[in-house]
């Protein structure tokens, strides 16, 4: 009996609709946009490129050029809000450095956002520890899963290298749940950082 009851749960749990998703790519083929943000301030230099620069699929890519004197800076690639506990957030984006087992290198990583603006931080939301072959193209994805509240999300791709050491980042893909909102560059000004002076 007790198989039959675990069967019966089990097929049960199966036939039940999965979460409607919703996914979103970016390619920076519009020619001009880059990042949403980086932190801190003025240490990665983003630029929206073309041959003869690395460029995976279609006509652009993103350019990341170190412009820290030391530490780990950080793109700010797409804003989730509208997330709620058990969702999940899976990226990817293909990343390219010719550089095997060394600087630079880039990960996929995010930190919560549960504040009205980009720049709003609450805390760390980890990524892959995964650093690539540093042998021309690779994709980096991971999947995380929304916990303790939080409501949003900021996808990040960190560089870990020297001041003038570059990266290169193609084929960004997002999938989120269909009640939360996607925004990539660029950013609407409604909710772009204001500087107090």
């Amino acid at each position: 009996m007790r198989s039959l009851i675990f069967c019966v749960l089990v097929l049960t749990l199966a036939a039940l609709p999965a979460a409607a998703q919703q996914t979103q790519t970016a390619g920076w083929e519009d020619g001009t946009s880059t990042v949403l943000d980086e932190y801190p301030d003025g240490q990665i230099i983003s630029t929206n490129v073309g041959a003869p620069d690395p460029v995976h699929s279609g006509l652009r890519s993103l350019k990341l050029e170190d412009a820290a004197a030391s530490g780990t800076p950080q793109a700010y690639l797409v804003w989730v809000t509208g997330l709620a506990d058990g969702d999940q957030i899976t990226a990817s984006f293909w990343r390219y450095d010719d550089t095997p087992a060394a600087a630079p290198s880039v990960r996929i990583w995010g930190h919560w956002n549960d504040g009205a603006l980009l720049t709003d931080y609450d805390g760390s939301a980890g990524g892959s520890s995964d650093y690539g072959p540093g042998t021309g193209w690779d994709q980096a994805s991971y999947t995380w899963t929304v916990a303790d509240g939080h409501t949003g999300f900021v996808l990040e791709a960190r560089t870990y290298s020297s001041a003038g050491d570059t990266v290169w980042l193609d084929d960004l893909e997002i999938t989120i749940p269909d009640t939360a909102t996607f925004e990539s560059a660029p950013l609407p000004v409604e909710l772009q950082r204001f500087e107090i002076e």
